[in-house]
């Protein structure tokens, strides 16, 4: 999967880069978040290695937006690896799904 239309996606939608400290994300991962509730958060970690071109979504809970990559999440909501373009095609509808709630 080309992780450009993500990047795309994630600059357009005003994600915050965290700095990745290595702790429980690979140290070639880059981090991106944006709180959707309180201490909630929408999260990409895009692998900087050609080699593997994987995205991987997530929604969890941590104390803070600053303890991201300190430390692993308090609670782990949803994980998905998006490794095709039809993988964004399910994450959107869910997405879409979980707004109506």
């Amino acid at each position: 999967m080309n992780s450009y239309k993500i990047l795309q996606i994630i600059k357009d939608d005003d994600f915050a880069e965290i700095p990745n400290h290595g702790n429980w994300i690979e140290s070639q991962s880059v981090i991106f978040a944006k709180e959707i509730r309180d201490n909630i958060f929408l999260l990409f970690v895009v692998n900087k290695d050609p080699q593997k071109d994987s995205v991987r979504a997530m929604i969890a809970k941590f104390d803070c937006i600053e303890s991201i990559s300190l430390k692993e999440p308090s609670q782990l909501m949803f994980y998905l690896t998006l490794q095709k373009s039809e993988d964004l095609h399910y994450f959107e509808k869910y997405m879409n799904i979980t707004q109506l709630h």
